[in-house]
């Protein structure tokens, strides 16, 4: 093995934590960081380009190309669970959609951590420190940060009357899903510079690139963490990795932070021993500390994607089959950075509630002007749309476990989707809600039809089967190295994201969530970076502090 240095910090992942905690430490010249990256620089021309997710999930170049096991609640089907294996990580491949949550999720955080910094009001300054958002500032919106928010740069005919005929059931237009006002729709706010998609490598990690103080080293495969025995207990001094052929050890004299996502980061302690030492053993890993929580309390959201044919009203579906469209779709991006090459996946977006005795919203939608059987395949070449409306706070609960001791070996992922009734029963309603608003007299002029499931799924029973057959990921996995008090037997960090058992070791990326919040994930992420960040500077300078 060779020495690869000794640092303050060491940050393993440069995804969308890891990218922020670079820039945020290392605006401290005296600190000195090492970033270690799996993936190689985000140099590949389909991220940049709004539509390019579909170039880069299931790309190797981009993509870890995880997949599912067999999901009884999916009726057997696995699924492609696409991280980002790249610079700024999932946000180099994701839907650009800006989403916070609501203000009851991290009330949820702060009352199982037993940390008030979680809530609402504690947090609400972090997002606004990334923010720069096209409106300037205001009460709830930062303007100057890293973290560009723009409206989207087209509308669709068709989703102004989804709208419309949401309005109709009872679901308020708004003009900010970011507000924590609770229910309602609107377009959704991307992360995008003047069409062009800005990813955390972009926005955080190039001005610090430009810093002595901080090496980037990409295409470098973390195997393990490395520990010492000190008076106080178990510490980690830094990790080993490969790269170029070459297995490496980097030191860490203050801390090493995890940043390798929902998936990698409990796949790494497992790897280096933390975790349930029964799962361990079986591998042949001598374990470390015991934390039987480590892989456990995966939550997603499940999209559940209601698809429906239309007449007399433009769609993706009917510009994007012929040539003559495609072209002139080429043309709009790449004369005015408009159109749909600058769409993200989903354009309109809303909160609901699948009962009306429910205190908050329980359910999104993701609303888009196409169809296609799954992700990948060609539009449908008739108009239609898709509603996807998911379960923003699923009871079912999965889990992420090692395959094998290898390292290079893509662990078990098992998602155990739709496996309670809490949420077969939700995912009915909510399927039934989507069919009322498609029947609210906004829509009535473009005929829709069911295309699918189909209208022969009715009662709440076949419903619930009809979730299980056109139900998929959204890519929000979050959970495995949930956040709690040290009496927690599953809590895997505290609340200020140290593991518990290992001192100098922190995981700080959406693994930490122990509820998954009310919407897109990316920036939560990102606040949670933050907020490491800041106590990390803070028991820099002031080590009795924290």
């Amino acid at each position: 093995m060779e020495p690869a240095g000794e640092y303050d910090y060491i940050i393993v992942g440069g995804g969308t934590s890891g990218c922020v905690l670079a820039n945020r430490l290392t605006c401290n010249p005296d600190i000195d960081v090492l970033l270690v990256e799996a993936g190689g620089r985000d140099d590949y021309l389909w991220i940049h380009i709004p539509v390019g997710y579909l170039h880069c999930i299931g790309n190797p170049r981009t993509d870890w190309l995880f997949r599912t096991e067999a999901d009884p609640g999916l009726n057997g089907r696995a699924l492609i669970y696409p991280r980002g294996k790249v610079l700024g990580g999932s946000s180099s491949i994701n839907g650009m959609i800006y989403m916070r949550g609501q203000p009851a999720d991290y009330a949820r955080w702060a009352e199982v951590s037993g940390d008030d910094s979680w809530r609402w009001e504690g947090v609400l300054p972090l997002f606004k420190r990334s923010e720069d958002h096209y409106l300037g500032a205001s009460e709830v919106h930062g303007a100057g940060g890293e973290w560009r928010v723009e409206k989207q740069r087209l509308s669709w005919k068709i989703l102004d009357a989804f709208r419309e005929a949401a309005h109709e059931v009872g679901i308020p237009k708004i003009a900010d899903l970011n507000a924590g006002l609770g229910e309602g729709t609107a377009y959704f706010e991307v992360n995008q510079r003047r069409g062009i998609r800005l990813n955390t490598a972009k926005a955080f990690l190039k001005p610090a690139a430009k810093r002595p103080n901080l090496t980037i080293m990409t295409g470098c495969h973390v195997e393990r963490l490395l520990f010492e025995d000190t008076p106080q207990g178990k510490a980690c001094t830094g990790i080993r990795f490969t790269g170029a052929g070459r297995v490496y050890t980097a030191k860490a004299h203050r801390e090493t932070l995890l940043a390798a996502g929902a998936v990698g980061s409990p796949q790494i302690l497992q790897l280096s021993g933390i975790g349930a030492a029964e799962e361990l053993q079986r591998h042949g890993i001598a374990p470390v500390v015991e934390l039987p929580g480590v892989g456990g309390n995966l939550q997603d959201h499940l999209q559940l994607r209601m698809i429906f044919k239309v007449r007399g009203v433009p769609t993706l579906n009917t510009r994007a089959t012929n040539w003559f469209g495609k072209t002139l779709i080429g043309l709009e991006y790449a004369l005015f950075q408009s159109g749909p090459m600058s769409m993200a996946p989903s354009q309109l977006g809303g909160f609901a509630r699948s009962a009306p005795e429910l205190a908050a919203p329980n359910l999104q939608y993701h609303v888009q002007p196409l169809s296609l059987d799954k992700f990948g395949d060609p539009l449908h070449r008739f108009p239609a749309f898709t509603a996807s409306v998911c379960n923003l706070q699923p009871t079912s609960r999965g889990q992420v476990r090692l395959a094998s001791g290898d390292s290079y070996a893509a662990p078990k992922i098992t998602p155990n989707y739709l496996s309670t009734e809490a949420d077969r029963k939700t995912a009915a309603a909510a399927l039934a809600l989507t069919r009322r608003i498609v029947a609210a007299p906004a829509l009535a002029k473009y005929r829709p039809e069911e295309f699918m499931p189909g209208p022969q799924y009715q009662s709440e029973e076949e419903l619930a089967q009809a979730a299980g057959l056109v139900g998929t990921t959204i890519f929000h996995p979050v959970g495995t190295c949930r956040m709690g008090r040290k009496d927690d037997p599953l809590a895997v960090v505290d609340g200020r994201l140290r593991v518990h058992g290992i001192a100098k070791l922190r995981v700080v990326d959406a693994s930490i969530m122990p509820f998954i919040t009310s919407g897109n994930t990316n920036s939560p992420t990102i606040m949670i970076a933050e907020k490491a960040a800041q106590d990390i500077l803070t028991a820099h300078i002031s080590p009795a502090v924290l």
